[in-house]
C-alpha cells in the first residue's frame, strides 16, 4: 500500500532528509533514565502556567464548563485577543476578525487550506520552522523558498523576494520573530514586503508566536500596513509557558474568518470551554506576564552567549528575540549533523540541527536558552569542551 501514502511522504520529509527530533528524543530517554544530559532542543520553558490561569480553568471544569462551544471560540476571549491586536497594530480590529484556534500551528494549516489549493504556490523566507513545508504543501500548493542568507542577517532578500512571484503565487508566509533565527523583521523589510504584497495581490501570514516576548511586547506590523491582505497568527504557548494547552488564533478580514470558520467546524468542532476560560484569564495578565517572559529570555540569552563566546570554530548569532540562539559550526570541520551527534554522544549536550530548518542554516545547530543559568553555563563549557577535541 505504500503508493496510497507517497503523496504524503512527500510533504511530510523533512528539511535535507534531517529529523529534526531523533536526537531531542533521544536525549529526553536518556534524561529520563538519569543520565546527566543537557536539553536545549525544544522550546518550552521549565516553568509553570501562571497560577490564576491555572486556577480558572480549574473553577470552569468543576463548574461544569465540559460541552460544546461556539466554533469561533468564545465571545470574550475572542474580544481580548483583538483588542491585544489593536493595541499591538494601531488599527482597529474586532471580534469579527479573530478565530480561536488549537495553536498557532492550527492557524498556519488553517491558513493555508484557506488560501491555496493545487497549482498554487506559496512563498515562505528560508530559514522556517520545521512544519512550515507539510502545512503549506498539504493545501497542494508548491512551497517556494526564498533565503535569508545569514551574511544578510537573516532578513529577507527583498529582491529574491520579488523574483520568485509568478502568476501562480498566491501567499507569503513569514515569522517574525522568526525561528530558529530570532531575527525580528526590520520596518523596512515589512514595507518592502508589503509593497511587493500589494502589487500583486498577494496574502501574507505573519507568524507572530515570539511577538509578546520581544522587546516592547510587539514587532513591527505587516498587518497595520495591509488589514485586507494580512493574517496574523499567534498564541499563548510561548508567552505564558502554555505550550500544552494548545490555544492560539487567527486575525484576519472577516470574510476570511468566516471561512476559517467552516474548516475549523470540520477540523475542531471548537476549542475546550475550560481551556478558553483559561486564555481569558491568562490575557488578562497579559502585559505582566510577557513582560517577565522577556526579563527571563533576555537573561538567558546574555548567559548562553557569554558561555560559547570565543569557542574555535563556533559563532553564535545574537537573536533580537525569542527562545533560541544559532551556532555556526562550520568552523570546526564538521557539518551540523556530525557535530550535533558528536556533542550529544561524548558530552550529552541535545541541540537542534539547524539543516532541518531549511537551505540557509545547514551548519548551524539551534540551541534553546529558556533553561536554568547553571545549565546553560554547563552547557557551554560542554560545548568548548568538544570543539577543541576536534582541533
Amino acid at each position: 500500500m505504500k503508493h496510497r501514502f507517497a503523496p504524503i511522504e512527500h510533504w511530510i520529509a523533512h528539511e535535507g532528509g534531517v529529523d529534526p527530533w531523533a536526537i531531542h528524543w533521544e536525549a529526553r530517554q536518556a534524561k529520563d533514565r538519569g543520565e546527566d544530559v543537557i536539553l536545549l532542543s525544544v522550546g518550552d520553558p521549565p516553568i509553570d502556567t501562571p497560577v490564576p490561569v491555572v486556577d480558572r480553568a480549574v473553577a470552569a471544569l468543576r463548574s461544569g464548563d465540559t460541552h460544546y462551544t461556539e466554533i469561533l471560540g468564545k465571545m470574550p476571549l475572542r474580544e481580548r485577543i483583538a483588542a491585544m491586536h489593536a493595541e499591538r497594530t494601531g488599527i482597529p480590529c474586532a471580534a469579527e476578525n479573530v478565530a480561536v484556534l488549537a495553536g498557532t500551528q492550527n492557524g498556519l494549516f488553517i491558513s493555508s487550506l484557506c488560501l491555496a489549493s493545487h497549482g498554487d504556490e506559496i512563498i515562505t523566507i528560508d530559514p522556517m520552522y520545521t512544519t512550515y513545508p507539510a502545512s503549506i504543501q498539504a493545501s497542494g500548493a508548491k512551497l517556494v523558498r526564498v533565503p535569508a542568507h545569514a551574511s544578510m542577517g537573516f532578513h529577507p532578500d527583498l529582491k529574491a523576494l520579488e523574483a520568485a512571484v509568478t502568476r501562480s503565487t498566491r501567499a507569503i508566509f513569514l515569522a517574525t520573530p522568526g525561528n530558529p533565527t530570532g531575527v525580528i523583521l526590520s520596518e523596512s523589510d515589512c514595507d518592502g514586503i508589503v509593497d511587493i504584497a500589494k502589487r500583486h495581490g498577494l496574502w501574507i501570514v505573519s507568524d507572530e508566536v515570539y511577538a509578546g516576548i520581544a522587546d516592547g511586547n510587539r514587532v513591527p506590523s505587516l498587518a497595520a500596513r495591509l488589514p485586507d491582505q494580512v493574517i496574523t497568527v499567534g498564541s499563548l504557548s510561548k508567552s505564558h509557558a502554555m505550550t500544552g494547552w494548545r490555544v492560539g488564533w487567527l486575525i484576519g478580514p472577516a470574510d476570511l474568518v468566516k471561512l476559517v470558520e467552516e474548516l475549523a467546524l470540520c477540523m475542531l468542532y471548537g476549542i475546550p470551554g475550560f481551556i478558553q476560560e483559561a486564555a481569558i484569564a491568562a490575557m488578562d495578565i497579559r502585559v505582566e506576564t510577557e513582560r517577565k517572559m522577556h526579563d527571563y529570555c533576555r537573561v538567558r540569552r546574555d548567559v548562553l552567549y557569554r558561555a560559547v563566546a570565543d569557542i574555535p570554530g563556533v559563532q553564535a548569532l545574537w537573536p533580537d528575540a525569542g527562545m533560541f540562539m544559532l551556532l555556526d559550526v562550520r568552523g570546526t570541520g564538521l557539518g551540523s549533523a556530525a557535530f550535533l551527534r558528536g556533542l550529544f554522544e561524548t558530552e550529552k549536550v541535545s541541540l537542534l540541527d539547524g539543516a532541518a530548518f531549511g537551505r540557509e542554516t545547514d551548519g548551524f545547530l539551534r540551541a534553546c536558552f529558556a533553561a536554568e543559568p547553571a545549565e546553560l553555563e554547563e552547557a557551554g563549557r560542554r560545548i568548548r569542551r568538544y570543539a577543541a577535541s576536534l582541533a
